[in-house]
């Protein structure tokens, strides 16, 4: 036996072993059966109900959750269960128009059992640690101390020589291909029903793109770039490297290596049908700063590392609040039953949605631009968000 063939022996070995341990894992979640039990079902009722209750179509789905989850566990095992198409809206996010298919409460239900037990748990273990987007125990705020712990390793090497590439997918939902994350179900799920049923839910979809606003959705699109991820990780050698959703960066000191870096990772996106955003894929200095999840970063001659909010995030705070006083004194236009009716905009509604702005705003370094804010607030409002016995009164208002 030559050394070649000798090599390819262990190699088709470990390739075994891998498989093995895939498969061991995906029979531990269950079969079919054991996955869309009628407790887990009802289980996931419940906390698909979570947060939306207000919605009359949850309020009736709930009303009747025991003989729905029977209705819904009896047309999985007959295999007469169909999707009842989608609720489509259009929503204007972050100076973006974005086109939501949104899925019934019931559908609901039966992704979130898949996704919980099964295609989560098999499919998590083949993620970087440095994918940060809808995981459980991640997001967005473990993005970015991740980015700042890269900032700060790089640092204490090379001092603040070095760049960054900033990568994003253009429109990546809609272009997003199936076939690659079918083929890894298949590697992945032992039971054919349930990849049958995951590849179904995606179909649903269309022949390509993902819908925003299904978890199955959200899952495929984590595990579609898995590919690229293990190529730099691994193949290029990047430590200073990670990805939420559509967005990513590389931190090295060498500009050219990055440069070879997104011509090699240009090869693997065609692979998987990405297309690169080329007018936001870029390298820049990072003793220049650089932006990142709408958050700009600065590495300081000291190491230490900076986060400045995005001035837009200010302005548009603003004109919400000056709206939001102009409703609480006339009244805001609402249709219901079908009329048009003028309703007073509660104080206890205003006060949330600047609450929930003051903690986004608390992930980076603005505590003059949140206390000026605080004082524009105490001048529209009467009372300062700091003055927490005025602010219990205007929650129970």
């Amino acid at each position: 036996m030559t050394s070649e063939e000798r090599h390819e022996a262990r190699y088709q070995r470990r390739v075994k072993k891998r498989q093995e341990r895939r498969l061991a894992l995906s029979k531990s979640c269950g079969d079919f059966e054991d996955v869309f039990s009628y407790e887990n079902l009802y289980q996931s009722g419940h906390i698909c109900c979570r947060g939306v209750s207000w919605k009359s179509s949850t309020q009736t789905y709930r009303f009747n959750l025991v003989t729905n989850t029977a209705a819904t566990r009896r047309a999985l095992l007959d295999g007469t269960y169909k999707s009842r198409g989608f609720i489509e809206f259009d929503l204007y996010d972050r100076g973006k128009m974005r086109h939501i298919r949104s899925i019934h409460i019931s559908e609901r239900v039966v992704q979130r059992t898949l996704c919980d037990k099964v295609i989560n748990p098999t499919l998590k273990p083949s993620f970087i640690y440095d994918n940060g987007a809808s995981t459980e125990n991640k997001g967005i705020d473990f993005a970015l101390n991740r980015l700042s712990c890269h900032l700060q390793r790089h640092y204490r090497k090379y001092g603040r020589e070095g760049y960054v590439l900033l990568f994003d997918f253009s429109n990546y939902f809609a272009n997003a291909q199936h076939w690659p994350v079918s083929r890894e179900l298949a590697k992945r799920v032992h039971d054919v029903r349930i990849r049958a049923l995951a590849n179904e839910c995606l179909d649903n979809f269309g022949p390509i793109g993902y819908g925003l606003g299904s978890q199955i959705s959200q899952t495929a699109a984590l595990m579609l770039p898995n590919k690229l991820d293990h190529f730099i990780k691994e193949k290029l050698g990047i430590k200073g490297y990670a990805r939420y959703m559509d967005d990513g960066y590389l931190i090295h000191p060498s500009k050219e290596y990055l440069k070879e870096c997104l011509t090699r990772m240009k090869e693997v996106c065609d692979s998987l049908g990405i297309i690169l955003n080329t007018k936001k894929t870029k390298i820049k200095k990072l003793s220049e700063g650089f932006k990142f999840l709408q958050i700009r970063f600065k590495l300081t001659e000291t190491g230490k590392v900076l986060r400045k909010m995005s001035f837009e995030s200010i302005k548009k705070i603003r004109r919400k609040l000056k709206k939001f006083k102009l409703w609480n004194i006339e009244g805001r236009v609402v249709k219901i039953a079908g009329k048009l009716v003028r309703r007073v905009f509660p104080l206890s509604d205003i006060c949330s949605a600047y609450e929930s702005w003051r903690g986004h705003m608390k992930r980076g370094n603005s505590f003059h631009a949140v206390e000026r804010m605080d004082l524009y607030f105490k001048k529209l409002f009467g009372f300062h968000p700091n003055n927490k016995i005025e602010w219990r009164k205007a929650l129970c208002t």
